[in-house]
C-alpha cells in the first residue's frame, strides 16, 4: 500500500512538472506566432506597400482576434479539457502559416492571415488554466507566472524573425515557423496531462458584464497586458518610421523591452501568492500610470 501511494505521488509530481513545461512551450510558441505580424511589420509593410493607417490595422488585427477568441476557447477548455483543445489550437495554426508561406503580401491576404494567426493569442485560455489546476491555491500564482513567462516568445520573434527574412525571405520565414510549430505540437501532446481535480463544466453562456469585478479586471488587464502586447507589436514599425532603424535594429530594441516583461511575470506570481494579487496590482499601476 505504501509503495503504491509513493508511486502514485511520484507519478503526480512528474505529470505536474511536465504539464507545466508543456504549457510554457504552448504559450511561448503561440505568443511567437501571435506577434509575428508585428515583428515582421517593417518588411511586410514594404512588400505590401501599406499606408500608415493600414500598417496599424494589420498589426492590431491579430491582437484583437486573439483577445476575442479567448472567450470561446476558454469555454471549450472547461468542457473538453485543456490538453485536447491545446492540441487542436496548435494544429489549426498550421493553416495561416501555410497561407503566409504561399501567398504574396497584400492588404487582403495580411488581413486574413493576421486574423487567423490571432487564434494563437487564445493560448492564454489553454496554458494558464491547465498549468494552474495542477497546483494548490497557494502556488497557483507561481505556476501561472512560469507558464505565462511564455510571453518571452515576443523576445524570440523580434530577435529571430527579421534575421530569417534577411536570410531566406518573407515566405520562407513563415514556412520555417511551421517546423517549430510541429515540434511544439508534438511536445505538448506528449508532456501535457489533464489535472486530477475535475472542474465542473462551465455553463454554456458568457459571464455577465453586470459583474462589477469582471468589468474592473477587464479594464486592468487591458491597460497592463494590453499595453504590453500592443507596444511590443507596433514598436518595430514606430522605430522604423520615426527613427529610421532597420528591421533588425528595431527587433533588438523591442526584444530587450519584451524580455523585461517576461522576466517579471514569475516574480510577480511569487509576490502575489504572498501579498495578494489585488495589492500587487494596485502598487504596479502607480509606475505604469507615470510611464
Amino acid at each position: 500500500m505504501v509503495v503504491c501511494m509513493t508511486d502514485s505521488a511520484a507519478s503526480g509530481t512528474w505529470k505536474r512538472r511536465t504539464t507545466l513545461l508543456a504549457c510554457f512551450l504552448h504559450f511561448d510558441f503561440s505568443f511567437m506566432l501571435w506577434v509575428l505580424i508585428g515583428a515582421l511589420g517593417i518588411p511586410l509593410a514594404e512588400a505590401a506597400q501599406l499606408s500608415p493607417a493600414e500598417k496599424g490595422f494589420v498589426v492590431a488585427l491579430p491582437i484583437l482576434a486573439g483577445s476575442l477568441m479567448r472567450i470561446p476557447i476558454g469555454l471549450l477548455v472547461d468542457r473538453l479539457g485543456g490538453k485536447r483543445i491545446g492540441v487542436m489550437l496548435l494544429a489549426f495554426l498550421f493553416f495561416p502559416l501555410a497561407l503566409a508561406w504561399q501567398l504574396p503580401p497584400s492588404l487582403p491576404t495580411l488581413i486574413v492571415i493576421g486574423a487567423l494567426l490571432g487564434f494563437a493569442g487564445a493560448s492564454f485560455a489553454v496554458a494558464l488554466p491547465l498549468a494552474s489546476r495542477w497546483f494548490p491555491p497557494d502556488r497557483q500564482g507561481l505556476a501561472m507566472g512560469i507558464a505565462a513567462a511564455g510571453n518571452s516568445g515576443t523576445v524570440v520573434t523580434n530577435l529571430v524573425a527579421p534575421r530569417l527574412v534577411a536570410a531566406f525571405g518573407l515566405g520562407a520565414t513563415f514556412g520555417i515557423a511551421m517546423i517549430g510549430l510541429a515540434g511544439v505540437l508534438l511536445a505538448f501532446a506528449l508532456l501535457a496531462h489533464e489535472p486530477p481535480r475535475k472542474i465542473p463544466p462551465a455553463p454554456a453562456k458568457l459571464p455577465s458584464l453586470r459583474d462589477r469585478d469582471l468589468r474592473w479586471m477587464c479594464l486592468f488587464y487591458a491597460i497592463t497586458f494590453g499595453g504590453y502586447v500592443g507596444l511590443s507589436s507596433f514598436l518595430p514599425l514606430f522605430l522604423r518610421d520615426n527613427y529610421g532603424l532597420s528591421a533588425i535594429q528595431a527587433g533588438y530594441i523591442t526584444a530587450g523591452l519584451a524580455c523585461a516583461g517576461s522576466l517579471a511575470r514569475p516574480i510577480g506570481g511569487i509576490i502575489s501568492d504572498r501579498l495578494g494579487g489585488t495589492r500587487v496590482l494596485a502598487f504596479l499601476l502607480v509606475p505604469i500610470s507615470i510611464a
